[in-house]
């Protein structure tokens, strides 16, 4: 029998006992309660080897509260929570170590990584391919020919020590002609679908920061699940795509909650997604202290009340109507997106530090906006923009925030 035969076989074997084992988890989890987005809270007391990608390992005690929810037609039970990589590669290899693992003991079942992200993918095979079972694995290729796709695909595969990945995302789609590229007769979807059929990938997803586009993209049913922005700071995936994901029963994986790290506080940033029609609220971590911090966020329910205020936050921290979809190009290179985005949160919450770094590394682009000749009488980046909003506006009254802060 050829190895790529043995393989499918392990594969097609695996699905239906990782099925069986869920459905034994959830028999005998004891069920607490489960919310209006189907979210199911139980506290699980499962052995080891019961548990699979369903739940967290039982450690001979009753763990803290994590929820779960069917993956859309997947049929796999996530937790509400995911383990964002990218940021993995900038600490040290222990550390990482240490919060994947201590991650997946807390019951977090949704690992999320790129072939883009330096080398995630492979600090998440040093780490944690060991515990193969124990989580949903998603990773993406940001290649849109078929050949260079399936190359990245098979080395994804090697780099993360796993013969499947769960959920394969065609990564980074904002503009129409990308789409078109990645869908073409020798695009990169040929090589998801082709390496599906073959039983290395087991899903196929898409990501973008254009929900409008994604909405459209989608109707034709050919992606199991999207990655897309949710924060109190971009709400917009509310209006049309989310709608539209659960119309078609698709995995709805949120993003970014905390905006890239200007969204303060943590716990209020958590709590708006949370109270959201989603299934994974994706995180991006790099330490056993910040996995505490999320889960102890999503530890509660959002009741009526909070909702109805973290709505309303949103409708004023979104007020810029950015959606980071990069269409802008600033001549003294000034990162727009990050501008727009953050303009209402600091004025409100103030920045995290990783905010606030970044507005004391791009000082001097900020302040020179205002004296960048060929700007002054028209705007060289607003014709750019699909929304048509004011950024040069925006990104002078960022000036602001050097005198509020002291750093002027």
């Amino acid at each position: 029998m050829k190895k790529e035969n043995r393989i499918r076989l392990l594969i097609q074997a695996g699905c239906g006992f990782f099925e069986a084992i869920g459905k034994a988890a959830l028999a005998r989890g004891k069920l607490d309660d489960t919310d209006t987005r189907g979210r199911v809270f139980f506290r699980v007391g499962l052995n080891y080897n019961d548990q699979r990608a369903y739940g967290p390992r039982d450690q001979g005690r009753e763990t803290d509260v994590m929820r779960y929810s069917i993956f859309g037609k997947t049929g796999y039970r996530v937790s509400s929570l995911g383990f964002g990589a990218m940021n993995l590669p900038g600490v040290p290899l222990e550390q990482a170590r240490e919060a994947l693992n201590y991650a997946l003991d807390q019951g977090i079942n949704y690992i999320d990584t790129a072939a883009g992200y330096r080398n995630s993918e492979e600090i998440i095979g040093e780490c944690i391919s060991h515990r193969r079972s124990e989580y949903f694995l998603a990773t993406k290729t940001s290649k849109r020919d078929y050949k260079t796709a399936k190359e990245e695909i098979e080395r994804s595969l090697v780099r993360m020590k796993t013969d499947c990945i769960d959920l394969l995302q065609i990564h980074y789609v904002n503009k129409v002609e990308e789409y078109q590229a990645a869908m073409a007769e020798e695009g990169a979807y040929r090589a998801a679908l082709e390496m599906k059929e073959k039983g290395y990938i087991r899903y196929i997803g898409i990501t973008g920061h254009r929900p409008d586009l994604l909405a459209r993209w989608i109707k034709k049913e050919q992606f199991d699940q999207v990655l897309f922005h949710l924060n109190l700071a971009q709400p917009f995936a509310l209006d049309e795509l989310i709608p539209e994901l659960t119309r078609l029963n698709m995995g709805k994986t949120a993003m970014k909650p905390l905006s890239g790290g200007f969204i303060q506080p943590v716990a209020k940033a958590i709590r708006y997604p949370f109270s959201q029609d989603v299934h994974v609220i994706l995180s991006g971590m790099v330490s056993k202290a910040e996995v505490e911090e999320n889960i102890a966020a999503m530890r509660e329910e959002v009741g009526h009340a909070e909702r109805a205020e973290l709505e309303r936050l949103a409708a004023d921290l979104g007020g810029h109507n950015c959606r980071r979809c990069n269409y802008c190009s600033c001549p003294v290179e000034i990162a727009i997106p990050d501008i727009m985005i953050s303009s209402q949160i600091r004025k409100t919450f103030g920045l995290l530090p990783k905010g606030d770094g970044f507005y004391q590394n791009n000082k001097e682009k900020i302040l020179s906006c205002a004296d960048h000749e060929p700007c002054k009488e028209k705007p060289l980046c607003e014709p750019m923009c699909p929304y048509h909003l004011p950024m040069r506006e925006v990104v002078m009254g960022a000036a602001d925030y050097y005198k509020v802060s002291g750093m002027a």
